[in-house]
């Protein structure tokens, strides 16, 4: 067990001097979007890449061309790879920041990078399709979870949705193989149906109705066909349907070999968002909440106890993590774009030493060890009832 330490003792309200003075030094400008597009560039180019590799395997394969096997699934998988990739960097790298409005006071930015134009309406299908839908997925995360974080309220706390797993009565290996299953298809899994249930209880509570904590996975019911017909069938149909039959003319050959790929990009979509994303609130070292935050002082120290950084280095580390790696940064700052947490995240080390508090930085795979062993029920995450 993680050794517990107690942050009452922190001056929150110089803390939250020194945090706000940094927001006012901030001025975001074309510089800030300017890098912004070459992310978009990168993952682009990973697309087109990717997909280039994909398809000549497939036609050369199926129009007699001389490849081995050895080379169709060499050159296939690195295509895999490439778009996977490019997947994660649509939703980390690119979605994320601009749904947090973190360019919109760049003067004269084009609609479409705001955060009420960015996939808003029919720009869905060109900015970001995917399982989830993006105004469920906002609310879910800016507001429930980045104003809730280690909270029961929280619907990224990770302890108490694996609860399922910790209550099994079964070998510690076969949780293991559960959690890797379920990484393996968790945006559609969790990412979609609970971002629908989190935006729903919202419109609940407006009405003056209980939440729910259950999913509605079925079309027979009013949440369960809105789930299959806004989140589930756009990305599904297209990306395992439509691009397979693109390759019709080759054969039914050609097309199973599409779907096998494009299911593949799929699989290692899922594992490395998973790999970026789940470990940055969860591991024994972590902290939980019990009551919310009372003062803006007190939501700052709770951002920088309840998270944890990646190692940082140059933009093409901080891109194969989603800028994910700045967490603590993120979360004191969420609607900032991302050049600005590598320049801020030496002040907010020096703020956190002054105060004595732990800035927690490690690898991405030993912080998904730690996290394996929080979601299997091996380990705990550290409580505390008030700061």
């Amino acid at each position: 067990m993680a050794e517990y330490t107690d942050y009452k003792d922190v001056n929150q309200e110089e803390l939250q001097l020194e945090i706000d003075a940094i927001k006012k030094t901030i001025k975001v400008g074309e510089k800030d979007f300017q890098h912004l597009l070459k992310l978009e560039r990168w993952g682009r180019f990973s697309t087109f890449f990717g997909a280039l590799l994909i398809a000549g395997v497939i036609i050369l394969d199926a129009t007699g061309g001389t490849i081995s096997q050895f080379s169709f699934w060499f050159f296939g998988l690195i295509g895999v790879v490439l778009m996977g990739i490019a997947n994660v960097a649509r939703w980390s790298n690119v979605t994320h920041p601009i749904l947090h409005g973190a360019y919109d006071k760049v003067p004269n930015i084009p609609f479409r990078y705001t955060k009420k134009g960015f996939a808003a309406g029919n720009r869905r299908w060109i900015d970001w399709l995917d399982w989830i839908k993006p105004d469920a997925w906002s609310y879910e995360h800016n507001i429930m979870h980045h104003y809730h974080l280690g909270e029961m309220d929280d619907p990224d706390n990770v302890e108490k949705d694996v609860k399922w797993i910790h209550d099994m009565k079964v070998p510690i290996f076969v949780k293991y193989l559960i959690v890797f299953i379920f990484a393996t298809v968790w945006k559609i899994a969790y990412y979609g149906p609970n971002t629908l249930r989190i935006l729903e209880n919202k419109e609940r509570v407006a009405r003056g109705e209980e939440p729910t904590l259950a999913y509605e996975l079925w079309p027979t019911t009013k949440n369960g066909r809105e789930l299959w017909k806004n989140y589930i069938l756009p990305y599904g149909l297209f990306r395992f349907v439509f691009l397979p039959l693109l390759f019709l003319p080759l054969g039914m050959q050609a097309v199973t070999n599409a779907l096998v790929f494009m299911l593949l990009v799929e699989l290692y979509a899922n594992l490395h968002s998973f790999l970026v994303i789940v470990p940055n609130h969860s591991a024994e070292d972590i902290y939980q909440f019990s009551t919310p935050h009372k003062t803006q002082g007190e939501f700052y120290l709770r951002q920088i106890m309840g998270s944890v950084n990646y190692n940082t280095g140059n933009d093409l580390i901080d891109y194969l993590h989603g800028f994910l790696n700045y967490q603590i940064e993120h979360h004191l700052f969420p609607n900032m774009p991302l050049s600005f947490y590598q320049d801020m995240q030496p002040i907010v080390k020096d703020i956190c030493k002054k105060h004595n508090l732990e800035y927690r930085q490690e690898s991405v795979f030993k912080r998904m060890a730690m996290t394996l062993e929080l979601m299997v029920g091996k380990t705990k995450v550290l409580r505390i009832d008030g700061i």
